[in-house]
């Protein structure tokens, strides 16, 4: 049974930090691109950020670059997101998701991936 296991949001105040978690189980992590998607209120859901297990690729949306950074422990087949300087736009539900390709480009379109796992809400307050 495939598993993708998000946790590690939170309540945190405009500025902070915290490290998201996803860990994966019940397919080969090392085939698979992870990524990290968000949704907030009323609005899409839109890709965060991404890694390529093979390769060590990443992808970051322009909102993201520099304050958020995303890697992955092969042997606990985890996938780490650290955000930084977090600010209220970035409030949703954050969601991990795996891809069956390797490299980044697909990272970031929520079609390519093809498992999901449940959510985990980050807030920011100003």
């Amino acid at each position: 049974e495939v598993q993708l296991q998000a946790s590690g949001g939170g309540l945190v105040q405009a500025g902070g930090s915290l490290t998201l978690s996803c860990a994966a189980s019940g397919f080969t992590f090392d085939d698979y691109a992870i990524g990290w998607f968000r949704q907030a209120p009323e609005k899409g859901r839109e890709g965060v950020s991404c890694i390529s297990v093979s390769d060590g690729s990443t992808y970051y949306q322009d909102s993201v670059k520099g304050r958020f950074t995303i890697s992955s422990d092969n042997a606990k087949n985890t996938v780490y997101l650290q955000v930084h300087s977090l600010k209220p736009e970035d409030t949703a539900v954050y969601y991990c998701a795996a891809g069956g390709f390797s490299g980044s480009y697909y990272c970031g379109f929520h079609y390519a991936m093809d498992y999901w796992g449940k959510g985990t809400l980050v807030t920011v307050s100003s």
